[in-house]
């Protein structure tokens, strides 16, 4: 760098030029392609959901909840008429009250709870979804199904209905789907054992 001497005028800096920061604006193929990029990220798996339809499970299952639901508040009913006379517990109907609306509410929600439940049979492996406000899809691959159990009980039996329970390595996509006809649960059962075996041995 040259010192300039005294009484020489010093030169004049160039101007500083400001560049933006993007040259060209993105347009919309590239929002797309670069969307399609975090999508296909390894981090950015998502659940493909078909648009077909989801298989349902029978509606006598809302009469098993139904009864369920009512045999549960009449032992409550009967249990707190007993002790309020018994003991003259009287500050006891306070939280009986409480819990008989929260059944009521709860047994309203039970026809639209079990019209969510459905499954589909995929490709490779059972799709399964359940809840109204906060829903739950489980995707079980047929090759890690280690057993396919069938539970039936005394008021499933009556109304001829089956629950059908997938148990994998992984505690958290067990399945269980209730209200299920006894042919259809049998008939799924076989199903599945036959395709998770063939998977297995194909690995």
């Amino acid at each position: 760098m040259t010192t300039p001497h005294p009484g020489e005028p010093r030169p004049t800096p160039e101007p500083l030029i400001e560049r933006p920061l993007i040259d060209t604006p993105l347009d919309e193929t590239s929002a797309t392609e670069a969307a399609h990029a975090e999508s296909s990220a390894p981090g950015g798996h998502r659940l493909d959901l078909p648009d077909v339809e989801w298989r349902r499970v029978s509606r006598k299952l809302i009469a098993i909840e139904f009864i369920s639901e009512g045999a549960g508040l009449l032992i409550v009913t009967a249990a707190v008429v007993f002790v309020a006379l018994v003991w003259d517990w009287t500050w006891i109907w306070w939280p009986f009250a409480a819990f008989a609306v929260i059944s009521l509410i709860t047994a309203a929600f039970i026809p639209r709870r079990i019209r969510a439940i459905g499954y589909q049979l995929r490709a490779d492996d059972l799709l399964f979804r359940r809840g109204i406000m906060w829903q739950r899809f489980v995707a079980v691959p047929y090759g890690r199904m280690q057993l396919v159990d069938i539970n039936r009980g005394p008021l499933s039996r009556a109304f001829g209905l089956a629950d059908l329970k997938f148990v994998t390595a992984s505690a958290s996509t067990g399945v269980v789907i209730n209200g299920l006809p006894e042919a259809e649960a049998e008939g799924l059962r076989d199903h599945l054992v036959a395709v998770a075996e063939s998977r297995r041995t194909g690995l």
